[in-house]
């Protein structure tokens, strides 16, 4: 399974959504929504900061984690952004293909 990283801004109006449902409550209801998709939701942290929430999943395509990405995005509660997570194994694979590419000059 590919495995990503959601960055999520909460809104004023967001933030007073998890101060009303509770920090706990949040986490288990997003673990809950990732595992009914067929992933798993390996960690989820609130921040100090630009970014609010940081949480790392697994799922099984990348429709699934587009599909969050956008209720997410579209729910007008915060702005979010999708890290496409890499392994160094994938990083070590993609190392072997030789693209033919040069650096200016």
């Amino acid at each position: 399974m590919a495995k990503y990283m959601f960055k999520v801004s909460y809104s004023v109006e967001g933030m007073r959504g998890v101060l009303k449902e509770g920090a706990a409550n949040r986490a288990n209801f997003i673990e809950k929504m990732i595992a009914d998709l067929g992933g798993r939701m390996e960690a989820f942290h609130f921040a100090f900061g630009e970014t609010d929430v940081f949480c790392i999943a697994e799922f099984p395509d990348e429709k699934t984690a587009t599909a969050i990405a956008i209720a997410v995005g579209s729910s007008g509660v915060g702005r979010t952004e999708t890290v496409k997570l890499l392994s160094p194994e994938e990083i070590d694979a993609a190392r072997q293909i030789q693209t033919g590419y040069r650096a200016p000059g």
